[in-house]
């Protein structure tokens, strides 16, 4: 199952839901100001990133600039869950998880991952129908 991690004001947010709504993937959105991810969901975001935290850290965000003194100090995973705790925009928004995968913002080249194979196959190769017709 998917879960996307949202936010009410995020333009990539809304775009990424209806993204999977019209390929009916089903998914459930936590919205990170009413609800922020769990300290084992955190830890599972942050076992599929690149790069850490610096990934899924907004650093345009306010909470970033009011915060940025701490968050260049060394902080434990438990302290900078707390703080992504008390200060959700400090996410980047959307976050979306499942099983295998993560995707931080909306891409639509990169959330395309979500579709099931059967479908990206189907897709493959109506453009190369295209394609080859033209």
């Amino acid at each position: 199952m998917i879960t996307i991690y949202t936010s009410h004001n995020s333009n990539s947010s809304r775009k990424a839901k209806a993204w999977l709504r019209k390929y009916q993937i089903p998914f459930v959105e936590q919205n990170v100001f009413v609800k922020p991810p769990s300290y084992q969901a955190f830890k599972q975001i942050l076992s599929r990133t690149e790069n850490g935290t610096v990934d899924i850290i907004s650093t345009r965000s306010k909470a970033y600039h009011q915060l940025q003194a701490v968050l260049n100090d060394e902080l434990s995973l438990r302290q900078l869950y707390d703080l992504v705790s008390k200060h959700p925009g400090l996410l980047r928004q959307p976050l979306i998880i499942d099983d295998r995968r993560l995707q931080i913002g909306y891409n639509i080249d990169d959330i395309r991952q979500f579709l099931p194979r059967k479908i990206r196959r189907l897709e493959l190769i109506a453009a190369q129908r295209k394609t080859d017709a033209a």
